[in-house]
C-alpha cells in the first residue's frame, strides 16, 4: 500500500536532513584539532564552532514544543550563538548531537495531520510544512558552510564527500547509479 503524500513528505524530508547531518559529521571526522573548529577565514566569517553553536540554539528554540510554543523561545540567546568561545571539539559535537536530536525527534513525532497546522516563529504564523521547508533550506545552508571551511582547512588532504572531481564518468559507468543521499544504488 502506498504512503500518503504527508507521510512520504515527512519520510523524504527526514532522510534528506539526515544526509546533511552526515555531511557535517564526515567533515568533523577530517578535522584533527580543536583549533580547526575555531578557524575563521577572516574576521567577518563564522567558524565551524560558531555555526554549530547557532544551529544548536536554532534547533532547540524552533523544535522544542514545536506545535504548542513560539519557535523563538524567551530563553534563547541568539546573539551569544555568534560569540567566539574556546570550546573543545567534544563539547561542540555534544551541541551538534543535542540540536539534531531535538530537531529530528520533533520531525519524527509529527503526523500527517500535523502538517497543515499553524505554528508561530517570532509571532509569525506558518503552516508546519512551511516551517519544515524553512529549516530544510536553513540547516543545509550552514552545513555547506561547515563543509567549505573544512575543505579550506584540509586543503589538498581533503577527502571528497561526494563524487570526486574527474571521476563522474567512472561513477556513472558503475552498475547502476547511486543516490548520494544514502549511497545506495537506485
Amino acid at each position: 500500500m502506498a504512503n500518503s503524500f504527508g507521510k512520504e513528505y515527512l519520510a523524504c524530508t527526514i532522510k534528506r536532513l539526515r544526509y546533511y547531518k552526515t555531511l557535517g559529521e564526515r567533515t568533523f571526522e577530517q578535522l584533527q584539532h580543536d583549533e580547526d573548529f575555531l578557524y575563521q577565514p577572516n574576521a567577518a566569517s563564522n567558524s565551524i564552532a560558531i555555526i554549530i553553536q547557532h544551529l544548536h540554539g536554532n534547533m532547540l528554540s524552533r523544535w522544542t514544543n514545536f506545535l504548542t510554543e513560539d519557535g523563538e523561545k524567551e530563553w534563547r540567546k541568539r546573539d551569544e550563538e555568534f560569540g567566539v568561545f574556546p570550546h573543545k571539539r567534544t563539547h561542540l559535537l555534544q551541541l551538534w548531537e543535542e540540536g539534531w536530536a531535538c530537531f529530528l525527534g520533533a520531525l519524527e513525532s509529527l503526523t500527517e495531520e500535523d502538517l497543515l497546522k499553524t505554528i508561530t516563529i517570532r509571532r509569525d504564523p506558518l503552516i508546519v510544512i512551511d516551517a519544515i521547508n524553512r529549516q530544510l533550506a536553513h540547516y543545509p545552508y550552514h552545513v555547506g558552510q561547515i563543509v567549505y571551511i573544512g575543505r579550506m582547512i584540509k586543503d589538498q588532504a581533503w577527502k571528497s564527500l561526494s563524487i570526486e572531481p574527474g571521476k563522474s564518468a567512472e561513477y556513472n559507468a558503475m552498475d547502476g547509479i547511486k543516490d548520494p543521499a544514502n549511497n545506495q544504488l537506485k
